[in-house]
């Protein structure tokens, strides 16, 4: 077995070898029956998501730019298939056997088909997909293959039962067409409405979608393909012209793609892939003869594409870059393809070695996609490395706090449901009830996967690649983030405004790091990836995986502005009295200071808590013993200590008196300004790890602010050989976000934007995250 096409984790069969002992033993003759039944129910199943996914509203969006290249893009490849089959049958043995029309309607196809499922997955993953380029490509390969399905439909009219039509009377084509042409009138006069209706009948103001609902579409499915099999057409384009009358972005249509999905892709079409292998026989492309054949029908079915989107693109005022990029998208042919061949070795137009060649030829235009997009068009996401941003990224709380006067930006993300009891009161907490008004932006982080439903949702943001800023979202479940944010944004002075990001989780941070630097944000505030959740009076951890603490470590390592991560423990419980000015206190936050950049950062956000009436700020200052040494500690720890396990810290060169003499104003600034609002205490111990543990665990407080410290106090440098659990939070950090240790606060780490280590200071030398 070989990967069939990059982008989409589906896996193409063909045959490695013809050792008959071996096929024998594996794929026994009584098992071809089964094998090819369960396949054709998967090719059903299939061809209905790809109705699903395609929204036929979009195409006609799409405009006049997306239509001549469609055209172009099967017109030039269509014409060279015809060369093609004309070369084909008179070299190849017994190709000539079959009628003509249907043998250049077939190559025509074959050569200038487009894989609309597999060119998403390949936009998606170089995140083009909602790019211009990724639009113009999608609505052009839809239409493409709109063509492509209906020539493939005459195709098989013509051809008839097997035979490859040379003694099929026209009229019996004539025939098939009318009824195929009737069928999807019906289809679209009759069931479309009733579809939608279904649809409305399983939407969010019903408590859940009705499972018998769910039956009857995929009895559907089956229904639709059993009549066009008996119009004569194929059985797969009942059940993609039945994916076609299902209303897309609702409910029923995400739970109908979640219910079949993984059970079509992951089980039943790989079966439709070593059926295809089985039948796939390579070394019936022997000599140069044949091998120069292969050449040849490459040569077309790429030039073709690619000269002919590339020539309609340019004179669509497209830049070449771009236009050449298209043509070699519109190339893709993946699955699609090996379902036309596939179709055509089963009627009798392709033989063993016509079939061979055009295998290859699928499988090497759709293994050059990727390579060659990366080549000749720069991805969206190599335009936000961390080099490029704008020259001003100072964007922090403290000390540029003048600079946000008149109002803070934050950028807050969220997982799901759960995050946003917690988030909505931290941002309640900061919101300045006198001074400058708070803008807030939700970005709901989403993983992108190869499944279908994460191409729909991907298909949904229409905004230059990137995660857009709107006020209502598409889904039930971004509804019902929407509503919430909605509702609280009605507060005064706060401005609410939410995004999605759908991402592969190795590049998700690109997403949240160009969205903050594009709306200046002052703060990221991102949900650690552990919850801690009480069930039955005991801690429960909700765990989302190591891929998600990596997220936070590169937006961490790469963020324009400052950086906040919050350790949730249960600050979701709602104040109890709308804010005001006589309001009674129900959340007590503590800001746990020993020095530093980040320690300051983290004082100017509890100063501005200390503004809200509702809550209620103590500030604890932990003193250095008079003469304390540095004990020998290294500030810049060497590469050899840095990861996981150890918690870097800033190498830049550090003057400790500077350091010491910004801490004191920090706190006597803070002191000055917020004098009666909070409490402050000076606080003196040896063991800092027992004393962090004694503070999370008295209760005393919902929330504690500590910062990261990679500038830290010698206090905090002594945990520097501590081993690290959470070395992304810091030492004091991942003290209070230890399990087990009865710790009940919620933790907010803090990390200042660091101007220096972005903009790639010689002797910074950060330890990566």
């Amino acid at each position: 077995m070989i990967k069939f096409d990059s982008g989409w984790n589906s896996y193409g069969a063909i045959s490695f070898g013809r050792n008959q002992e071996y096929m024998r033993r594996i794929f026994p003759k009584w098992s071809t029956p089964i094998l090819e039944s369960l396949a054709s129910i998967g090719l059903l199943f299939f061809l209905f998501l790809v109705g699903l996914e395609l929204d036929l509203s979009s195409l006609r969006r799409s405009g006049r730019r997306a239509l001549g290249i469609a055209v172009a893009g099967i017109s030039l490849p269509f014409i060279l298939g015809n060369i093609v089959a004309f070369v084909l049958r008179k070299t190849i043995d017994g190709a000539d056997k079959v009628g003509y029309i249907q043998y250049i309607v077939f190559m025509g196809v074959a050569l200038s088909i487009t894989a609309f499922p597999v060119l998403a997955r390949i936009l998606a993953e170089l995140k083009l997909l909602t790019t211009r380029v990724g639009e113009t490509a999608m609505a052009a390969a839809a239409l493409n293959d709109l063509a492509a399905w209906i020539l493939l439909a005459l195709a098989i009219s013509l051809t008839g039962n097997g035979s490859g039509g040379t003694h099929k009377s026209p009229l019996i084509a004539i025939w098939v067409l009318l009824s195929g042409v009737a069928f999807v009138a019906f289809m679209m006069v009759f069931i479309r409405p009733a579809m939608k209706w279904v649809a409305r009948q399983c939407s969010p103001e019903h408590d859940t979608v009705n499972e018998a609902y769910m039956c009857l579409t995929l009895v559907g499915v089956m229904v639709s393909g059993l009549i066009t099999d008996l119009i004569g057409i194929h059985a797969i384009f009942g059940a993609f012209v039945f994916g076609l009358t299902i209303p897309k972005g609702g409910e029923f249509a995400q739970r109908l793609i979640e219910r079949i999905e993984d059970f079509v892709t992951g089980l039943l079409l790989p079966l439709y892939f070593a059926s295809s292998g089985l039948k796939t026989n390579i070394s019936k492309i022997n000599g140069v003869e044949a091998w120069g054949l292969l050449v040849l029908v490459i040569t077309a079915a790429c030039g073709g594409k690619i000269i002919g989107t590339f020539v309609v693109a340019m004179l669509c005022r497209i830049p070449a870059r771009e236009s050449l990029t298209l043509g070699v998208l519109m190339n893709t042919k993946g699955l699609v393809e090996l379902v036309v061949l596939n179709i055509g070795k089963e009627k009798k137009v392709l033989n063993d070695e016509v079939f061979a060649i055009l295998v290859l030829m699928a499988l090497f235009t759709t293994f050059m996609t990727t390579p060659t997009v990366l080549v000749i068009y720069k991805p969206a996401r190599n335009n936000i490395s961390s080099s490029s941003y704008s020259g001003n990224r100072n964007r922090r709380l403290q000390p540029a706090s003048e600079s946000f006067k008149d109002e803070l930006r934050i950028l807050a993300c969220i997982h799901g449901l759960g995050n946003i009891p917690s988030l909505v009161n931290l941002i309640e907490s900061t919101r300045s009830v006198n001074k400058s008004r708070l803008k807030l932006y939700i970005m709901h982080l989403v993983e992108l996967t190869e499944r279908s439903s994460s191409i729909v949702m991907v298909q949904r943001l229409q905004k230059n690649g990137f995660p857009f800023i709107n006020r209502f979202w598409r889904g039930e479940l971004h509804d019902r983030v929407a509503v919430a944010f909605q509702a609280y944004s009605q507060l005064r002075r706060v401005s609410v405004r939410t995004t999605t990001a759908i991402s592969a989780l190795p590049m998700m941070h690109e997403d949240i790091c160009h969205v903050a630097e594009d709306k200046s944000v002052a703060m990221i505030i991102l949900p650690f990836h552990k919850q801690w959740k009480k069930t039955n009076g005991d801690d429960e951890v909700d765990d989302l995986g190591h891929s998600w603490r990596e997220v936070n470590q590169r937006v961490l390592k790469d963020a324009p502005c400052s950086v906040a991560l919050l350790v949730d423990r249960g600050f979701g419980g709602g104040f109890q009295k709308t804010p005001g000015p006589t309001a009674n206190v129900v959340k007590r936050v503590c800001v746990i200071f020993f020095g530093g950049p980040d320690d300051r950062e983290a004082l100017e956000l509890g100063g501005r808590m200390a503004e809200h009436p509702a809550v209620q700020v103590t500030i604890l200052r932990f003193i250095e013993k008079e003469g304390i040494e540095n004990n020998g500690v290294m500030l810049q720890p060497s590469p050899n200590k840095c990861g996981e396990e150890s918690y870097s810290f800033s190498t830049s060169l550090m003057n400790r008196e500077k350091e010491k003499e910004l801490d004191e104003k920090a706190v006597a600034e803070f002191r000055r300004r917020w004098a009666g609002m909070a409490d402050y205490i000076d606080k003196g111990g040896s063991n800092i790890v027992e004393g962090m543990l004694a503070i999370g665990r008295s209760g005393d407080y919902d929330l504690i602010i500590v910062g990261k410290g990679r500038r830290p106090s010698i206090i905090v440098a002594d945990l520097v050989d501590r081993p690290a659990k959470h070395a992304e939070l810091g030492p004091i950090g991942d003290v209070l976000a230890s399990s087990g240790q009865g710790i009940v606060s919620s933790v907010l780490v803090v990390q200042q934007h660091d101007m220096v280590s972005c903009r790639g200071d010689p002797t910074d030398q950060d330890c990566p995250k």
